[in-house]
């Protein structure tokens, strides 16, 4: 208790003190209570000792006289350092008040920042030199100069003057910080983040406020980079000389867990019994990187279930984290798995420019036997040819760690190849029958205009009885061509053995055999083919009948061995705006029969993406205040080359033209080349909705290898071999792919082509 009596008797004045203390437990990092230490004396608890103070009546103000005031036990409890709360004070009666003539901020004589610290104490408090206290008061303001942050211990000691009462405010101030560790040392974050976030804070006194602030940041550091769980907290101590130790639980996995549900989310059927998937579990975990042990991180989870989306197996996927019971910040991750029908039987009607009207109908299981393989039998028919074909592949063959997929394929064709066709200058057509007697013109044995002055019934009986003259029998259908035969293709990422990791590169080895055979719409074969409109009066050049296979061979057998690597780094792969795509090839032809040609075919592109921000006619270009831009725009490069060494047969040449090659021109009409390359330009932009537009140059040039093509099929139906094609288009987004509908001119004459496309030119 604390007495100010009147006694008139009494003329010396006894110094009392009564004194909070507020600690820091520095080891436990838990916000201690104020302590008084009456006299130097070590209480028990939080209990103030009661201390007499007499003061002599003459010396204080009337107003003074006769009062007693009572200061009880105090315990003062104040709020953790992060975010300090004063605790409600219970009603009492109104509580006597006591004149203050000075306040002294004692504790911090010498300090580097002494000043900095008697103003936070200063400003923290309400006393002021000539106001009246209660005691209540008195200990506000003890929580408040610890509220600062920058004190471990604060006490508060009246002293009994002539006027009045003085205040005493003993501080000591928290260590200089020189350094943060963060436990435990696992802690997956990067020592440059710490120093950045506590550079400015270090060779400081240290502020428990400013030190949550800091806290907070590396806890959004930890929620950006995907670790949702994680919590820093502390400090769980600080050291004399200012090293501040936190702590960080980031969560850990315990396990994955698969279970199939249906479309409700109940993973039971109608009998209670659990639901059992088509597909092995192992196709599902397979694709979670996150494995038990490993620290929770959303943004790799997300990542592992866009994968799952990506299989094109499953309809929608439910995950649930479930806390471990007896392991804190463990957690087990569980996919709630709802499967989609896999086996399908579709068919429908196609147009193409270069097939004409076609139809297809295709029956495909992509689930085959739950092991995420595809198997698909295609028959396509159509103006111009048909497709049977029958494709296996496996996206992931199992056990490998290198992703590593797998393709094979057996088909059978029928096409009439474009590069015995033109749209403006005729085509390559059927000769029933021919045979060479190295003349400098054929005849036709149709037609009576020739040396003999007569009609034969076939070439044979022609050449016996002029042997000297070359002979053909016309046809005019044209030449189309039967591919039997297979292919194996492996392909993989270059990740290192890391299956989830994201590289650039990819690498494709593969095999192929076909049989090919130049024939009629009948199936008949017709190895030679002639330039429709260079007949003139039945008869043509001779060496303008050429072989329409290699050799003139009724069959030529086709075995080659592939090898392809790819560079990517697209933003996006349906609609690029930034990045580059590299490709290189290179396919051996080996010889393995009479009529088996050995050749190398080299192929290479590059691409690269520009984002501009050019037009802004889409109303995703003009986001209001708030809302996020969706303007995807971007000005593209493409530069494509490529050569032949070695045999070729005609219908393995290079063809130029058309809607993914120079746009101005049909299929194939702009050259047929041993060689080719090509470049373009192209803006793309948004228009609104589902519609976008772009504007084009397309340049290609056959670096005149028309000539060194067997039979020189570019240049017999007068093929140009280079031009330039700028144009404009719109596309239009649909289920099936970007729909393309373009314009375009050939050499900036006033001739104009009109496209119809699928998908991207590039």
């Amino acid at each position: 208790m604390v007495a100010f009596s009147s006694s008139r008797t009494k003329n010396a004045v006894r110094r009392g003190a009564v004194g909070f203390a507020l600690a820091l437990p520095l080891i436990s990092g838990m916000p201690g209570k104020a302590q008084a230490q009456p006299d130097g004396s070590e209480p028990e608890g939080s209990q103030v000792e009661e201390v007499q103070v007499e003061v002599e009546t003459d010396a204080v103000g009337a107003d003074l006289i006769e009062e007693e005031i009572d200061v009880e036990r105090i315990e003062v409890t104040p709020a953790p350092a992060a975010t300090p709360v004063v605790e409600p004070i219970e009603e009492v009666p109104e509580q006597p008040r006591v004149l203050i003539t000075e306040v002294i901020i004692e504790g911090i004589d010498g300090h580097p920042e002494q000043e900095r610290l008697e103003l936070a104490a200063y400003d923290a408090m309400q006393v002021r030199p000539g106001s009246r206290v209660t005691r209540d008061e008195l200990k506000l303001d003890l929580d408040a100069i610890y509220a600062t942050g920058w004190f471990s211990d604060v006490r508060i000691e009246p002293i009994n003057g002539p006027l009045g009462v003085q205040l005493a405010v003993l501080v000591v101030p928290n260590p200089v910080m020189t350094k943060v560790l963060i436990e435990p040392e696992d802690n997956k974050i990067e020592p440059q983040v710490i120093e950045d976030t506590f550079s400015s804070d270090y060779g400081r006194t240290l502020n428990l406020n400013e030190l949550q602030l800091r806290i907070k940041e590396l806890q959004k550091w930890y929620a950006d980079q995907g670790y949702s769980l994680a919590r820093v907290s502390g400090p769980t101590r600080v050291s004399p000389d200012g090293v501040v130790q936190l702590k960080v639980l980031i969560g850990t996995v315990a396990g994955v867990e698969v279970k199939f549900i249906n479309k409700e989310g109940e993973d039971t059927n109608e009998k209670g019994e659990p639901i059992k998937g088509k597909t092995k579990p192992w196709v599902v975990s397979r694709e979670i990187s996150i494995k038990p042990g490993e620290p929770f991180n959303r943004t790799q989870l997300e990542n592992d279930i866009r994968r799952l989306y990506g299989t094109s197996l499953f309809s929608d996927v439910k995950v649930t984290l479930q806390p471990v019971t007896g392991e804190p910040g463990f957690i087990t991750i569980v996919l709630g798995i709802v499967e989609q029908s896999t086996g399908s039987l579709s068919g429908g009607l196609g147009y193409s420019q270069s097939q004409g009207v076609f139809g297809q109908v295709q029956l495909s299981d992509s689930n085959l036997f739950g092991r995420a393989w595809d198997l698909a039998l295609n028959f396509t028919y159509g103006q111009f040819g048909g497709l049977a074909n029958l494709t296996f592949s496996d996206p992931w063959i199992k056990g490998d760690n290198h992703r590593t997929s797998f393709r094979t394929s057996i088909f059978l064709s029928r096409e009439v190849p474009q590069v015995f066709q033109s749209q403006n200058d005729g085509d390559i057509v059927s000769l029933l029958d021919y045979e060479n007697n190295n003349s400098e013109y054929a005849y036709s044995i149709s037609n009576d205009d020739n040396p003999a002055d007569s009609k034969f019934s076939n070439v044979d009986k022609a050449g016996k009885e002029f042997p000297s003259t070359s002979w053909f029998d016309f046809e005019g259908d044209s030449i189309a061509l039967e591919r039997i035969g297979g292919n194996v293709i492996f392909a993989r990422p270059l990740n290192g053995g890391d299956p989830f990791k994201k590289v650039p590169w990819q690498v494709l080895a593969g095999l192929n055999l076909q049989a090919v055979r130049p024939i009629n719409y009948a199936g008949d074969t017709r190895p030679y083919g002639i330039p429709s409109r260079r007949i003139k009066d039945g008869r043509i050049k001779n060496d303008e009948i050429i072989c329409t296979a290699f050799n003139c061979a009724d069959q030529n057998t086709l075995a080659s061995v592939r090898f392809a690597t790819t560079y990517s780094t697209l933003n996006d792969g349906r609609n690029p705006t930034s990045g580059n795509f590299f490709s290189f090839g290179t396919e051996q032809y080996l010889s393995i029969g009479e009529n088996s040609p050995t050749f190398n075919r080299i192929r290479t592109s590059y691409t690269h993406f520009i984002p501009v921000k050019w037009l802004k006619l889409a109303k995703g270009c003009r986001p209001k205040e708030g809302e996020p831009e969706n303007c995807p725009q971007a000005l593209a490069f493409q530069i494509k080359a490529g050569t032949v060494l070695g045999q070729l047969p005609p219908y393995e040449a290079f063809c130029l033209g058309g809607s993914n090659s120079v746009r101005g021109w049909f299929d194939c009409d702009l050259a047929v080349g041993r060689s080719f390359g090509e470049a373009t330009i192209e803006y793309r932009f948004p228009i609104f909705s589902i519609f976008a537009g772009e504007v084009f140059i397309d340049a290609g040039t056959d670096f005149g290898s028309q000539a060194d093509v067997p039979g020189n099929p570019g240049q017999l139906l007068d093929k140009p071999g280079s031009g330039f094609s700028p144009g404009v288009g719109v596309i239009v987004t649909t289920p099936v792919g970007p729909l393309r509908l373009e314009v375009a001119s050939q050499d900036f004459t006033g001739e104009w082509r009109f496209n119809l496309g699928v998908g991207w030119k590039f």
